[in-house]
């Protein structure tokens, strides 16, 4: 995988531009690498509402739970589908708004400098091998793009934000993951 250096763009990823979005601060690069899940509705896959959410275009009316999230205004960088497809919403030199209130190592507002790639899901629904073998992929172009990323900083959206997010879950396989980071060092 490839992610053009000007752009922050991921060449293999589909482009679906967020508006909620914004620079990060002065002198800041990406030190984190966040996962979250998320599907809509809960418990869901497939459809347009991901998109819809991160462009501010949610049809409250559609569900009941949209009304809830009605008036959001989220983002994250990548998004994995059930089926390996990836989606861009944010650059990655750009700051996405995905973390919300958390801090890492000592450090507040994690948004500043991580990269947020959500993977669709459930916490009590396995990942598919397709979401970790792009997950691996991504996140090896990230290590060659970006110096202070690395495998030791790498987290859940649950031990940022602890007692308000509980994603990815306990389901989400972390050492399948490192194994696929291993491999895919070797690689290059």
């Amino acid at each position: 995988m490839n992610i053009d250096p000007k752009t922050g763009l991921l060449e293999e990823a589909r482009q679906a531009a967020s508006p909620n979005q914004d620079a990060r601060p002065a002198g800041i690069e990406p030190e984190l690498i966040v996962i979250h899940c998320i599907s809509l509705p809960p418990g869901e896959f497939g459809g347009p509402h991901i998109d819809d959410l991160f462009a501010n275009r949610l049809d409250a009316a559609a569900h009941p739970y949209f009304a809830e999230i009605n008036g959001m205004r989220v983002s994250t960088h990548l998004l994995i589908r059930r089926d390996g497809e990836i989606v861009q919403y944010v650059p990655f030199h750009a700051r996405a708004w995905h973390a919300g209130e958390s801090s890492y190592c000592g450090r507040d507002a994690c948004n500043d400098f991580s990269i947020g790639i959500e993977l669709e899901g459930c916490e009590n629904i396995p990942y598919t091998g397709e979401q970790y073998e792009r997950l691996a992929e991504t996140i090896s172009a990230l290590f060659r793009r970006y110096d202070g990323l690395s495998r030791e900083h790498i987290s859940g959206h649950s031990d940022i934000s602890p007692g308000r997010k509980t994603d990815p879950g306990d389901v989400f396989d972390w050492g399948h993951l490192d194994q696929l980071l291993s491999q895919h060092a070797g690689r290059n």
